[in-house]
């Protein structure tokens, strides 16, 4: 409809500090994982790395870990955010909204919404993922990964719109247009700002979801549903404005799940709410809960054709820590 927003390109990608790092690095994330607070196995249990470790497939290490099967799983990964970049470039959106999770960028442990959507003019980036030292190595050894900037530009009428919308909808949505100094849109964000956008500047609308820390994080069912009402609100919208959409993180770490990865992944095929509402939440626990982040992408992205989909699941230690990366773009 002429004068009407229109989703015109979705995409997703991992955003992990492996990802933006040399494969020569990738044994020292895994040599750190001997002391990694996250790992989860499959019945949602915390456990340590000797215990994961004892659980491991003892063939991983020989398929897996070697150096040659480590350069050839970077290479791919790269290979495919160059796609994705090259895509958001010729598309060209006015503005894209981005579902992602806050890992205490914004909010303290005691203090998190399960759905917040930031609409002011714009907001501090403070990319983790861009100021450890993995990420500096990284820029040693000569790997490029787009400008660093200070603040993210948001569409904060659109954001409003989406507010406003969502609470029609039933969605018990908090909001902000305000964060303080000492807070900004954490690496979620500023890997979809830095990266992926790739020096390019196309004001974002932040919808983040608690995707991490227990007890209140959404089902995977009602973050399909958020995305059908994110993409009923966009296309509501009246200004005439092309907009993306994209879903930051994932797919399963720290310890990888491939069961639950190739489930995910026929979901987004399927484009039934009913596969995405049947994902166990067991198995959603740490960083694998950012599917919940691809889920809404894909709920507000099921009109458009899933048309790319590569995934690496990319081992850096023989208890099975890593992660599953996975990139997508539908057209």
């Amino acid at each position: 409809m002429p004068g009407m927003a229109r989703i015109v390109l979705g995409l997703a990608s991992s955003h992990t500090p492996q990802l933006n790092t040399p494969p020569e690095m990738w044994p020292l994330h895994g040599e750190n994982d001997k002391t990694n607070p996250w790992l989860f196995d499959r019945t949602g249990k915390r456990v340590s790395y000797d215990e994961a470790l004892a659980a491991a497939d003892p063939g991983l290490p020989a398929r897996e870990l070697t150096p040659e099967k480590q350069r050839e799983r970077h290479a791919a990964a790269q290979q495919a955010v160059a796609r994705l970049q090259e895509t958001l470039a010729e598309a060209a959106p006015d503005v894209i909204v981005v579902f992602g999770d806050d890992q205490a960028e914004i909010f303290p442990h005691q203090f998190r919404p399960a759905l917040m959507v930031h609409w002011g003019e714009m907001a501090p980036n403070m990319p983790d993922l861009f100021t450890r030292a993995p990420y500096e190595a990284g820029r040693q050894a000569g790997w490029a990964y787009g400008p660093e900037r200070a603040t993210i530009p948001i569409q904060p009428r659109l954001g409003k719109h989406i507010v406003d919308c969502l609470i029609d909808r039933g969605f018990d949505v908090a909001s902000s247009t305000k964060l303080d100094n000492d807070m900004g849109l954490g690496h979620a964000y500023g890997f979809i700002f830095g990266r992926i956008m790739n020096g390019k500047t196309v004001p974002m609308v932040p919808v983040i979801l608690n995707t991490l820390y227990p007890p209140n994080q959404p089902t995977p069912g009602r973050c399909y549903q958020l995305g059908q009402a994110v993409r009923e609100a966009i296309e509501s919208w009246p200004e005439d404005a092309r907009v993306a959409v994209a879903g930051s993180g994932g797919l399963s770490h720290f310890i990888i799940d491939e069961e639950i990865d190739q489930r995910f992944i026929s979901a987004l095929r399927s484009k039934k709410a009913e596969d995405f509402a049947r994902l166990p939440r067991e198995r959603l626990e740490s960083g694998t809960g950012e599917l919940r982040s691809w889920t809404a992408a894909a709920g507000a992205l099921e009109g458009l054709h899933l048309s790319f989909m590569e995934y690496y699941p990319c081992y850096r230690s023989p208890a099975g820590t890593g992660v599953a990366m996975g990139f997508a773009l539908w057209r």
